[in-house]
């Protein structure tokens, strides 16, 4: 059995699943922002905290395991990352920087604490979709 194509599998699944989050959680600030005085605001903040607790967290957590244990196989004869894996992980590292924006901004809504409109929102939505771009591009084609 191959082990490296089974932790390959679970660290597409991981990332499919940390990408759904990073793409959603921020649509759902734009309607909770756009609902924040409604009865729909606590339903928003359930939404949000399981989304984040449940899916979001686990999932960047079994991203970076697996990631970095399949870039353990591929430094271990070099000792030396290749570039587009060393531009790939700083990619990840904003990811996770962007996610634990996220996580700040889903605390100052639990705390009714928002003071970001709903295009604020609409805007860095598109940050991971960059970011998925070039980390996709990084690993199929590998440029040196």
């Amino acid at each position: 059995m191959n082990y490296y194509l089974i932790l390959k599998s679970i660290h597409v699944v991981a990332i499919i699943s940390w990408m759904v989050g990073l793409l959603y959680l921020p649509r759902l600030f734009v309607y909770h922002v756009e609902n924040i005085n409604s009865e729909s605001s606590e339903v928003f903040k359930l939404m949000e905290k399981r989304l984040m607790k449940i899916i979001m967290n686990p999932a960047m957590i079994i991203t970076w395991i697996t990631g970095l244990w399949m870039s353990s196989f591929l430094v271990s004869s070099s000792n030396i990352p290749p570039m587009w894996l060393s531009v790939k992980l700083g990619c990840v590292l904003i990811l996770s920087g962007y996610h634990g924006f996220l996580s700040k901004c889903r605390k100052d809504f639990e705390q009714n604490r928002n003071q970001k409109s709903s295009k604020f929102f609409r805007i860095i939505n598109e940050i991971p979709t960059i970011l998925l771009i070039i980390i996709v591009i990084l690993v199929i084609f590998k440029p040196a």
